[in-house]
This record gives structure tokens, sequence and C-alpha cells, in this order.
């Protein structure tokens, strides 16, 4: 079947007759999500008049004879019966029934391999489950496919089955390879965009000219974190003749989501049952796990369970089920940057900061503008002794939007710890400056803390009156209040005396901060800590 290019976008009703095509090629095979994706594209356009459906295609002599095996095969398929399935369809010549024996293998194997993997998970680990199936059907796929017998199907299923077994290389060759012989089969461009990693690999590839290219590059672009990108393809899809398409809506807003950084710390509903997200909430952590691990045994790719399922268990402190977890949701969407971050926090736990700065970076890799990313490596190299390092990450976290507003806390206390006075105190004055600007009412310690330490840095460089205001401050909370009336007596005690002020203009100043040679810092203009509450 020939697919049009990619410019071609011109002629909606012959792509209609393409997905109606696809559609039941896909049905026939049991790829549902590949059904399902092409039915949301074909239910956007317009209906077309019966003469103008497409007939399906003739019988082959093969089909023919294989066609009361293929029908009684489909019907335990669909009853997840993989391994009858496959019985009766041993013998079948024809390409049709040659994919879904060997798709019903594979299926049985990914069943009981999930079906023991979900119930391994508690306590007692049994370690990782394997699909025994897939070396077998690897060497008679190889053997097809060297001879040239495999259609875009059967090296669709090829290319999973090298997936399975972390021949990733192989695999994304075998994929490309399917979407040449089969481009309108959507199952191959998504399991090929699961494994590419970046954009000099995405253009290293060479990929068919044909109009679903463009919803794999939206798609791609997405995956890769390149939002803009992403909404500009999915905006001219929608002019092209897509405006009603859901699947188009649906990944708008998943790029949208991306931007506001949102995800791992908030339990998304839709994600998984709302049982479990409703036990977690009440901190029934057991009870959680339970309704995750039930809803498992319903889907087992389903990514979200699998992630939520690892935290709960984070919280039950059983790090060794929790590291299992979070490795399936992984072998289900290597981009899950939730799941990397998790493990980094589970290493982290086990005192293992090598192993965790391992997983941070494979989080930070797919979110390189998420703060908590950053601010969990620099936890790690600090741990690690590699404070430049640390002090890269914590600036790098400020610069792109810290969520958690601990950034520049953590560069200011590890300047601290190492004795480097002016660039603790410019990260303490830059901090003070974006809480006050903004008016939140963050915790009083943390204020507190860096209005203590500016107090005691002015009354050292003999810069009195910021030093006064400073103190003042420190007055307006309870823990930093004996300490900030004891600064003021000082300061008093010393203006008594007649000591002038210091005029040294290059210390950080809440009049006049410092631009740091060392750590790059954005200028803060002059900061009026005789106003506002922060």
């Amino acid at each position: 079947m020939a697919a049009m290019r990619s410019s071609e976008f011109g002629d909606l009703v012959q792509i209609k007759k393409q997905l109606i095509s696809i559609i039941a090629q896909c049905k026939e095979r049991g790829l549902v999500h590949s059904v399902k994706w092409a039915s949301e594209l074909s239910v956007s356009l317009d209906a077309l008049p019966l003469n103008e459906i497409p007939a399906a295609p003739e019988l082959t002599e093969e089909d023919a004879r294989d066609l009361d095996a293929l029908c009684l095969a489909k019907s335990h398929f669909e009853l997840k019966e993989y391994d009858r399935a496959a019985y009766f369809l041993r013998g079948c010549r024809s390409q049709k029934a040659y994919f879904l024996y060997m798709y019903s293998r594979y299926l049985s194997g990914e069943k009981k391999k999930d079906d023991e993997t979900v119930d391994s998970l508690g306590p007692l680990e049994k370690g990782q489950v394997r699909n025994e199936a897939l070396r077998e059907l690897r060497v008679e796929l190889s053997k097809k496919h060297s001879a040239g017998e495999l259609d875009g199907f059967g090296l669709y299923l090829y290319g999973v089955v090298l997936r399975k077994l972390d021949l990733l290389k192989e695999a994304v060759e075998i994929f490309v390879a399917a979407t040449h012989a089969l481009p309108l089969h959507w199952g191959s461009w998504l399991e090929l965009c699961n494994l590419i990693t970046n954009i000099e690999m995405l253009k290293s590839l060479s990929l068919p000219e044909c109009w679903v290219r463009d919803f794999f590059m939206a798609h791609m672009f997405t995956e890769l974190q390149m939002i803009k990108e992403a909404l500009q393809k999915y905006q001219s899809l929608m002019e092209a003749g897509f405006a009603k398409s859901t699947y188009i809506i649906s990944q708008i807003a998943v790029a949208y989501h991306n931007i506001r950084g949102e995800g791992y710390l908030q339990k998304r509903v839709f994600c998984c049952p709302l049982t479990g997200n409703y036990y977690s909430l009440r901190s029934q952590h057991e009870k959680a796990a339970l309704y995750f691990q039930r809803a498992l045994k319903l889907n087992p790719r389903c990514l979200g369970a699998w992630t939520l399922m690892g935290h709960e268990y984070m919280e039950m402190k059983n790090t060794s089920a929790a590291i299992q977890a979070y490795r399936h949701a992984i072998e289900v969407n290597k981009r899950d940057y939730r799941a990397w971050y998790g493990l980094g926090q589970t290493y982290e736990i086990l005192k293992m900061p090598f192993y965790s700065l391992y997983y941070y970076r494979k989080a930070h890799h797919l979110r390189p503008n998420d703060s908590r990313m950053l601010v969990a490596l620099g936890e790690c190299y600090e741990k690690l002794s590699q404070q430049v390092e640390a002090k890269k990450c914590y600036w790098r976290a400020y610069s792109v939007g810290d969520v958690e507003r601990m950034a520049l806390l953590k560069l200011a206390k590890l300047h601290e710890q190492l004795n480097e006075s002016d660039d603790a105190a410019q990260c303490y004055i830059i901090y003070i400056q974006d809480i006050f600007s903004c008016g939140e009412q963050l915790e009083h310690a943390e204020v507190s803390t860096a209005l203590r330490y500016l107090g005691q840095y002015y009354f050292k460089n003999k810069l009195y009156d910021e030093a006064s205001l400073c103190a003042q401050r420190c007055c307006d909370y309870n823990d930093a209040r004996e300490e900030g009336k004891a600064l003021l007596r000082q300061i008093s005690a010393v203006r008594e005396q007649g000591e002038p002020s210091s005029t040294d203009l290059s210390l950080p100043s809440v009049f006049n901060p410092l631009i740091n040679t060392t750590t790059p810092v954005r200028r803060a203009s002059p900061l009026d800590l005789s106003s506002g509450t922060p």
C-alpha cells in the first residue's frame, strides 16, 4: 500500500482511505494500540461515501487455506488465551497467520513473565523475571529476516523481540526497516521513538517520506523536551486537516504539561487507579501498593502504576522492591524520568552515592531544565566531595527556575563550608531578594538563616548599616530573635566607640551586590530590607 509523502496533506480523502485500510490490517493481527491511534485520526476526518470506502484486499491461496485456523486462533487471542491461539496456527503459511502465531507466542511469554513479576514484588523478591520465549523467537525471526520473508508487521515484531533482549542497535535498524516496509503502521514508529536518545540520533536515521512521519516527528520532539518544535508541528498538523483530532489535542496537553514541569512529585490521578492514590494520600502505603499491584495484574504495561508502586515501597522503606518496581517502569518506557529519579533517591537512601549519581544523571538528561534533578545532582556531588560540580548544579538549578526554592540556599551553605564568605553572602542576598520580591510565605527558618549569616557577615566587614538592617529583620523570627538583638547591641557598642563603617565597595552589599568571578550570578538590584514581609 503506497503511502503519501509528508508534504501531501492536501488529499485528505486518500489519507482517510489509508487509515481505514491500516485499521483493518492491524485489527486482524491484534495490534490494538495501533488500531486505536489510527482510529482516533480517522474519526477526525470527514466520513467517506459508501462507494469511496476501500475494499478489503483479495485473499491469496495461502490465506484461504489458513482461514478457518486463523478465525479460531483469533477468537482465542482476543480472550488472551495466547497458547491456544499459537497451537491452532502451527503449520499455517500465510503472512497474516504466521504473524499472529509468533505474536501469540510472544504475548504468552510476556503474560507469564508479568504474572510472576507482580507476584514477586514484596518483602522477599525473586529477582528479575524474563520472557523465556524471546531467544527462541529471535532465532526463528532472524532466519525469516535473512531470507527476506518478513513483511512490515513481521519486522515490527522482530524489532520488539530484539528490544526486549536489550539488542538496541539491531532493534533500531529493524524498526527503521519496518517503517519503510509499512509506513502507516504506527506501532513501528512508536517503538523507534522509545529507542532514540537525542536529536543527533534522530537526524542520523533514514526514515520514509510519509505523512505519518510528521506525527512521529511531533511525538519525538515532545519526548526530547523540544516543546516549542513539538507545538509548532502539532499546530501545522491541525491546520493540515486534523483540527478535530483528539490525539493531537491530548499530545498538545502533554507538551504543555512538560513545560510546567509537574509530574513525579505530584501523583496524577489519571495514571493509576483512584483507590491506590486515595490510600497513598492517607499514608496507608501498604494498601496503596496492594491496589497498584492489582492494577498491574490487569495492565502490566501501566507505566504510572509501576512508578507509583515504587514510591509506595520507598515510603515503606522496602528499597529492594522499590528498585524492582522502578526498573519495570523504565522497561516500559526508558524516558520515564520519574522512575530514574526514584532509583536515584533509593540508592541515596542506601548511601550509595555513585549509583545515585548515575540515575540522577539519567533523569537530568531527560529533564535538563528541571531544577529538582539538578539539586539532586548537586547533593550527590557534595557527598562525593566534588564541590565544583555541586556548585555548577545548584547555580544551574536556580537559573532554570528553582521550583522548590532550595538551590541558592544549598549553594550558599556550600560556600560557607568552603569559607567562601563573599560568595555565600551573595547567594543569600539574591535568595532574600527573590523571596521578598515575590511575596511568598516560605519557611521562616530558611529566611532567618540567610539574615543571620548576612548580619554577621556585614558586621565582620564593618558594614554596620547593612548589619543593623539584617539584625532588625532577624527580630521578626522566633529562632533568630535573640541573635538579632545581640547583634544590634554589638553594633550600638562599636558605634558608641566612634568606629566608622567600611566604605569598601568591593564587598557584596544589599546596596551594591558583587558580581563574582568564580560563580556566575545574576545582578541583584539594591535590596530594601526595611520594608516587605517574607
